[in-house]
């Protein structure tokens, strides 16, 4: 098998790779074979899924084949992974919470760790990966906020296992982050306008505004214990 073949068959054994895998950095510059892999998908019904904003590709249904594969009552449901109407309007929330955030600080060039820094190049910064700068959110704070909307705890749980099973997110204890496929299989462009112009608006502008309450409390705490120190010392 060629490096192409070997590529698919990892694809579609894993259902997603890490553009850190060998085989994928070579495709993503290499432009023959990624050729190659395009065409043989295709072959297939399927595609080549990968965004500058991710941290791995995947593959999906052509739209051509879509009504051959899924058929008529496929395409009319609103996903074809059979999630329940309450694990939709969880993946969107985290969708909003994670993505929009990440995307604003990945498009801006600028990393956790060094914002507010001035820079005279900040176009020729390379893009963040999405793992150094996409939120965290904490799954107590999530259930407080979005439980009584989405069914409760045992929904909430039940469809966070889901959502972890398809790639959607990670799970670690307390906190949830980005999965694989977050911002791989959702269209953002379709997204985010519905999310920013609508009934999200008001929650994102109210994280927006804590995150920047916290930053700014960050300096006078700073300051604040700088002089209890120079007390303590002086005395």
């Amino acid at each position: 098998m060629d490096d192409a073949a070997l590529l698919i068959a990892e694809l579609l054994t894993r259902r997603w790779l890490p553009r850190s895998h060998p085989r994928v950095k070579r495709a993503l510059v290499d432009a023959e074979l990624f050729a190659q892999v395009e065409q043989r998908l295709a072959q297939s019904g399927l595609r080549w899924m990968d965004s500058i904003y991710a941290d791995h590709v995947s593959v999906a249904l052509l739209p051509a084949a879509q009504n051959g594969v899924l058929g008529e009552a496929g395409l009319n449901a609103n996903n074809n992974l059979e999630l329940p109407r309450d694990a939709q309007a969880l993946l969107v929330v985290l969708w909003a919470l994670i993505v929009l955030p990440k995307r604003e600080r990945q498009t801006s060039r600028a990393q956790e760790g060094d914002a507010g820094q001035s820079d005279f190049f900040p176009a020729a910064k390379p893009l963040p990966q999405a793992a150094s700068v996409s939120p965290v959110l904490s799954y107590k704070a999530l259930l407080e906020d979005y439980g009584p909307q989405l069914g409760k705890k045992l929904r909430l749980d039940a469809n966070l296992k889901l959502l972890e099973r398809h790639g959607f997110i990670l799970r670690r204890q307390d906190e949830i982050a980005e999965g694989p496929l977050l911002d791989v299989l959702l269209d953002y462009d379709v997204l985010a306008p519905r999310i920013l112009d609508g009934a999200l608006a008001d929650v994102l502008a109210r994280e927006r505004a804590a995150d920047d309450h916290e930053q700014n409390q960050a300096p006078a705490h700073d300051h604040q214990a700088q002089e209890a120190i120079n007390t303590g010392a002086s005395t």
